[in-house]
């Protein structure tokens, strides 16, 4: 076999969720040295209702459940079956994850190697598209087994291996497995069994030097790959190898998606001031031009503190210097030969401007242009750097879940400010009932445009405090 020692396994399940389902059926089968020594499996009482459709899909029901063993009652002996080897399953994440729940309700903290099955599918056999075990079944000619029962399915991986280690040699089949078990060079002090509880669901994660120093603060759809890839060193630059070596400690917190890393990573950095995250946490002067038809000059500079979120049909751009606003704006004035000291890049005179002695300006300085006309051509002059106003009439809930992790969060915003986020109806309510004090902020401004102009995004219109429960009425 590939391996010294490895063992095969397949679960069935109440759904696909390991912290609200449970396991209903356990096969295995344990090579050491290449020699079958162990083949096992048992039904399990999941100690809740199966599903109709899972009951059709296994064959496994209420009445087949009701006198088999529960897991506590089964774990030591599948953990003597664990103990020493590889986990391979196929989509081991999901057979893992759930192992590692139904142990944790026990007491159990499951550290164990895994090796993926459909990855190795897709490493010895890169020509086919489909690596799931009914595409294993037809591509191999598989005939006889029990589809969607345990021990059918780790039956379809092994006549899998046997098939490749026939046609493409105990060798190949061996690098392809070690590679895949390959693990990082990790830093000193990290702990490799925490590695190895690493989710492959999204979320934030955070590094820490000497004394806590919070080193570098990051976010991704798989937490497990990317802070993986933090300790490879064959990608790694100067500035990573540099904060690997300084790193101590690292925690991360699951997130329900992309979406609500990204808040978390955005308001962590900014709050924690991480040495690596020079971007996110780089000081602004943030600054937008401010219209007003009825005022002279008709366009003032407001910082980002006095950015009203509820007014942002009047702002125009954001510009991150007060350098870089003035330079944006004379290159529009010059473009549309608009009036530099109405405009306010000078200051106010009597009479005609000196841009308009060099006829770069059309004169709304001195009576040559209607004042009116002048202050609707700076606004279309704007247009391309206008902020967008709030498109709703009220307060938004956006919201995210991730059925692996089976978080479930509802980030709340009002006229672009972030209110909060909330993961229950009470959480919500509270959130709602809060009076909070609109402050605009660029990140969340950005984030939103990006993930409201996405079809996929599931946004709940939350006018009042009262209207909570309706969603979740409507979602029932």
């Amino acid at each position: 076999m590939m391996l010294p020692s490895i063992t095969f396994l397949d679960l069935e399940t109440t759904g696909a969720t390991p912290l609200r389902d449970r396991i209903t059926e356990i096969a295995l089968v344990r090579f050491d040295d290449g020699v079958e020594t162990a083949r096992w499996q048992t039904l399990v009482n999941p100690e809740q209702p199966i599903p109709p459709f899972i009951q059709s899909l296994t064959g496994i029901d209420n009445n087949m459940v009701a006198q088999a063993p529960t897991f506590e009652q089964v774990a030591d002996i599948l953990l003597a079956f664990l103990e020493g080897t590889v986990l391979a399953a196929h989509n081991v994440r999901f057979d893992h994850g759930f192992l590692k729940s139904e142990f944790k309700r026990i007491g159990i903290t499951l550290r164990q190697k895994v090796l993926c099955t459909v990855k190795l599918s897709r490493l010895l056999y890169p020509q086919f598209y489909s690596h799931g075990i009914d595409a294993i079944v037809q591509r191999h000619q598989i005939t006889g087994l029990a589809r969607h029962r345990a021990m059918g399915d780790v039956d379809a991986i092994l006549v899998m291996l046997a098939d490749a280690k026939r046609d493409l040699g105990e060798d190949t089949l061996r690098a392809a497995a070690q590679k895949l078990l390959a693990a990082p060079t990790l830093p000193p002090h990290i702990d490799a069994h925490l590695v190895g509880e690493l989710p492959e669901t999204p979320g934030v994660y955070l590094f820490y030097g000497e004394n806590d120093l919070p080193l570098y603060i990051g976010k991704s759809v798989n937490l497990r790959a990317r802070v993986l890839s933090h300790f490879s060193s064959d990608h790694a630059s100067t500035k990573e190898m540099r904060m690997t070596q300084e790193m101590k400690r690292f925690e991360w917190i699951p997130t329900a998606g992309e979406f609500s890393a990204l808040l978390l990573e955005s308001r962590l950095v900014k709050e924690r001031q991480p040495v690596y995250n020079r971007q996110l946490r780089r000081e602004r002067q943030l600054c937008s031009w401010h219209f007003n038809a009825h005022a002279q000059p008709l366009l003032t500079l407001v910082g980002e503190q006095e950015i009203d979120p509820a007014a942002m049909q009047t702002l125009f751009g954001t510009f991150k210097t007060k350098r870089q606003a003035l330079e944006a704006l004379r290159n529009i004035v010059e473009q549309h030969q608009l009036c530099p000291s109405l405009c306010g890049l000078e200051s106010a005179r009597t009479g005609a401007c000196f841009a308009y002695q060099l006829k770069r300006c059309k004169g709304a300085c001195c009576g040559a242009e209607s004042k009116d006309i002048h202050a609707l051509r700076l606004q279309q002059a704007l247009m391309a750097h206008k902020l967008k106003s709030w498109p709703f009439a009220g307060i938004i809930g956006i919201e995210e879940h991730h059925h692996e992790n089976d978080l479930r969060e509802i980030h709340v915003f009002s006229h672009w400010t972030y209110l909060g986020v909330a993961t229950d109806d009470d959480s919500l309510q509270a959130i709602l009932e809060r009076q909070t004090l609109l402050k605009f902020d660029l990140d969340t401004y950005k984030l939103l445009l990006k993930v409201l102009g996405q079809k996929k995004t599931r946004i709940l219109h939350l006018p009042t405090a009262a209207a909570v429960s309706n969603y979740h009425e409507a979602d029932a």
